[in-house]
């Protein structure tokens, strides 16, 4: 399954696009394949670095990797992660429907991996409804897993 192809700017840690020639973060590579507990490990240290966009990139990469069955899973972390992103950039209504749909995606799941899907869902939707107030990625970052 091919995305758009990946445009060279540089990139902010909030994955927004910075002039040519600025001095951006390094992006995640593309295309990676990493055992589910590799993913989580690089996710959650993004997210804990405020990178949100660059986390929804390495779940991006599990999806596209990994088994069918577990596609809704990847895509749903995918999404908080990206909805996490929105809402740092000041986009709230985007954020909150991202938060809101990633929530969704996984909430019948049985945590997977050790994953804490329902501290996920209940951590998604109160942050989808104060999106507006989100300044720092860091911040809100959630926890993975159930330690």
């Amino acid at each position: 399954m091919e995305g758009r192809a990946r445009s060279g700017r540089p990139r902010d840690g909030l994955g927004r696009p910075l002039p040519y020639g600025a001095e951006g973060v390094p992006r995640q590579p593309e295309g990676v394949v990493r055992s589910p507990e590799a993913t989580l490990r690089e996710a959650q240290r993004l997210l804990d670095a405020g990178m949100p966009f660059h986390a929804h990139e390495v779940f991006e990469d599990a999806w596209k990797s990994g088994p069918a069955g577990e596609r809704d899973l990847w895509q749903g972390l995918a999404q908080l992660a990206v909805g996490l992103t929105h809402a740092a950039r000041g986009n709230a209504a985007g954020g909150a429907r991202l938060l809101l749909r990633g929530a969704a995606r996984i909430a019948g799941l049985s945590d997977p991996y050790g994953i804490d899907v329902g501290g996920l869902v209940r951590w998604a939707r109160a942050l989808a409804d104060r999106a507006g107030e989100v300044t720092d990625a860091a911040d809100e970052a959630p926890r993975l897993l159930g330690e």
